[in-house]
C-alpha cells in the first residue's frame, strides 16, 4: 500500500497518558516527532484504569457495592478532560463517536445488567472502556480523528485473549484507514478487538503493543514506535534490578525469546507480525524523546548482556499418579488438555518418574477449575505466592547474583537460559538485585 508520506505507528501506554500533564507531553512528542509522516496513534487505558475497572467488575460479579470505585473512575476521566479543556468528544465524520459522558453511562448500564456465567466474556465488555475513554480524551487533545477499532480488528470469541482474523482485519483496515490518515493523525485503541457478532474482545493484558503490530502488518507501516518510561529495551526492569544495560539494537529472534519469558517492555505477540514484513520496532522514552532508544529489527549481533526477567504471582503445581505408576505420555496428554481448557499458561515444566510440575500465573478461579477436573486422576500439590526468574544469556556470575540466599523450589537450564522458581520475599518492590 502506497502513502503520500511514510506511515508510522506510535503506541502510548498507560504511564504515558496517566494524567493531563502526561497527555500534554504526548501532544508535544507527536508534534515534534510525528509531523513528517502519516501517523496512527495507538493508546492504552490511562494509568491504572484497567486495574480499577477489573476491581469494579469483580465487585459487580460478587453482588457487592461498586459505586465508589466506579465513581472514582468517572471523576478521574472527567477531571483530566477538564484540565485539558476538552469536552471528551471527538469530531470524526467516518464514525459518530460517543462522548465521554456517553461512555461512562454505558459502563454503568452494562454493570447493572450482568448475568450469571460467562465471566470472561463480560469482563471484556467492561474492562474495554478504559481504552475507549482514554482515546476520546487524547484524540481531542491532539485535534485528531478518533477511530473505534472494534468493528475493524476482527477476532474470534476467545474472550480476554482474542485470536485475530488476519484476512478480515487486513481488508477492514485497508478499506478504512488510508482516507482517514490522509486528513491527519488518527487515534485508536490498543488491547481491543471485536467479533463478527459485535461483541468486544480484548487481546490479553498489555496487548496494546500487539495492536500496534497488527495495524503495522495490515497497513504496511514504515515503523512502529513504542513510547515507554525507560530508555529503551533494557536487560532488566530498573525498578527491581540495579545497573541495567540498554540494548542499542536487538534482533527479532532475541526479542521474541525475551518477551516469551516475560520481559515487560514488549508484549509476547508483538514481534512476529513485524518480523514477517520486516517492520522495525523502536522502543523510546517519552521522558527523553530525543534519546536513541532501541531498534528491534532484522540484524545480527554478538552475545548480549544477560537479561534478567521476573514474573510474580506464580503458582507451582505438581501432579502425581495415584497408583505410583510412571508419568506417561497418556498422563501428560490429560494434564495438558486440562491446562489448556482452563487457560492456564505454562511458563516452566519439569517431570520426574512419578510426578510432573508446571509453573503458571496464579488465578484462584482457574486453579480451582483445574483441581475439579484432575483431582480424581492425580494427587495434586501446589504452592502460591511464588516468583519465576529467567536469566537469558546467563553466566556463572549472573546465576549467583539471583540465586544467592533464595530457596529454589525448581530450577532448569538450557544452553542459554536459566530459570528457577522461588518463594516471594517480603518487600520485593524495595529490593534491588
Amino acid at each position: 500500500m502506497q502513502y503520500p508520506l511514510p506511515l508510522r505507528i506510535f503506541k502510548f501506554g498507560g504511564a504515558s497518558v496517566k494524567d493531563a500533564a502526561a497527555i500534554r507531553n504526548l501532544v508535544r512528542i507527536v508534534q515534534e516527532h510525528g509531523s513528517s509522516s502519516q501517523l496512527l496513534i495507538v493508546v492504552s487505558a490511562m494509568g491504572k484504569t484497567t486495574n480499577a475497572l477489573e476491581e469494579v467488575y469483580q465487585l459487580a460479579q460478587a453482588g457487592q457495592d461498586y459505586s465508589e470505585p466506579l465513581a472514582a473512575i468517572c471523576d478521574f476521566h472527567q477531571r483530566v478532560a477538564q484540565e485539558l479543556a476538552v469536552t471528551g468528544g471527538a469530531d470524526d465524520p467516518l464514525e459518530g463517536p460517543p462522548t465521554l459522558t456517553n461512555l461512562l453511562e454505558q459502563v454503568q448500564d452494562k454493570l447493572s445488567t450482568l448475568t450469571a456465567g460467562e465471566f470472561d466474556k463480560q469482563y471484556d465488555q467492561i474492562v474495554s472502556f478504559g481504552e475507549l475513554l482514554a482515546t476520546l480524551i487524547v484524540a481531542q487533545a491532539l485535534g485528531a480523528h478518533w477511530l473505534d477499532c472494534r468493528p475493524l480488528l476482527r477476532t474470534d470469541h476467545t474472550w480476554r485473549e482474542g485470536r485475530v482474523d488476519w484476512p478480515t482485519t487486513e481488508r477492514n483496515l485497508r478499506a478504512t484507514l488510508p482516507e482517514a490518515l490522509s486528513r491527519g493523525p488518527v487515534v485508536t485503541q490498543g488491547f481491543l478487538g471485536g467479533t463478527a457478532s459485535g461483541y468486544t474482545t480484548t487481546l490479553g493484558r498489555e496487548g496494546s503493543d500487539y495492536t500496534a503490530a497488527i495495524f503495522a502488518y495490515c497497513l504496511g507501516a514504515e515503523s512502529v514506535t513504542i513510547w515507554k518510561d525507560v530508555a529503551g529495551l533494557l536487560n532488566a526492569d530498573p525498578k527491581i534490578f540495579a545497573d541495567t544495560v540498554r540494548y542499542p539494537e536487538v534482533s527479532y529472534q532475541e526479542t521474541i525469546e525475551m518477551a516469551y519469558y516475560g520481559a515487560s517492555v514488549i508484549h509476547p505477540k508483538t514481534i512476529k507480525p513485524l518480523a514477517v514484513r520486516r517492520i522495525p520496532l523502536l522502543v523510546k522514552s517519552f521522558l527523553d524523546p530525543a534519546a536513541e532508544g532501541t531498534r528491534i529489527h532484522d540484524c545480527r549481533h554478538g552475545l548480549l548482556a544477560p537479561a534478567f526477567i521476573r514474573k510474580t504471582s506464580q503458582c507451582l503445581i505438581s501432579f502425581e499418579s495415584k497408583d505410583l505408576t510412571f508419568i506417561s505420555e497418556e498422563n501428560l496428554e490429560v494434564i495438558f488438555g486440562a491446562l489448556a481448557h482452563v487457560r492456564l499458561k505454562i511458563h516452566l515444566m519439569q517431570n520426574s518418574a512419578i510426578s510432573f510440575s508446571v509453573c503458571t500465573d496464579f488465578s484462584a478461579y482457574r486453579l480451582e477449575k483445574l483441581l475439579e477436573t484432575l483431582r480424581g486422576q492425580f494427587t495434586i500439590h501446589y504452592n502460591t505466592g511464588l516468583e519465576l526468574y529467567t536469566i537469558k544469556n546467563y553466566d556463572a556470575a549472573s546465576i549467583r547474583r539471583l540465586t544467592e540466599g533464595q530457596e529454589l523450589l525448581l530450577e532448569q537450564r538450557t544452553r542459554q537460559t536459566f530459570q528457577f522458581v522461588c518463594r516471594a520475599p517480603e518487600n520485593v518492590p524495595d529490593r534491588l538485585l
